[in-house]
């Protein structure tokens, strides 16, 4: 149980930190984020703990895929003008 629990707290953190750059702010993540983890925290379940956690990763992969999608468009107007008009 307490292995679950380090991982639940390592999710949390990782959330937290790449939730410092979601597009509608900071402050709208973490209130987010603080509420799901709350919904969830009379959880006893270790397959149900293990199956948050794997939702958790998959929002972590998504998030990911958000800012570099971001960044490669930031990049692609930087780098390429639109003269195909």
């Amino acid at each position: 149980m307490a292995n679950l629990r380090s991982e639940v707290r390592n999710l949390y953190k990782n959330l937290l930190y790449l939730g410092r750059e979601y597009p509608k702010g900071a402050d709208y993540f973490r209130k987010r984020l603080k509420a799901a983890f709350l919904k969830n925290k009379d959880e006893k379940d270790p397959e149900k703990i293990k199956e948050l956690i794997a939702r958790g990763e998959f929002v972590i992969k998504e998030l990911e895929a958000l800012y570099f999608l971001r960044k490669y468009r930031a990049l692609k107007q930087r780098y390429y003008s639109d003269d195909n008009q």
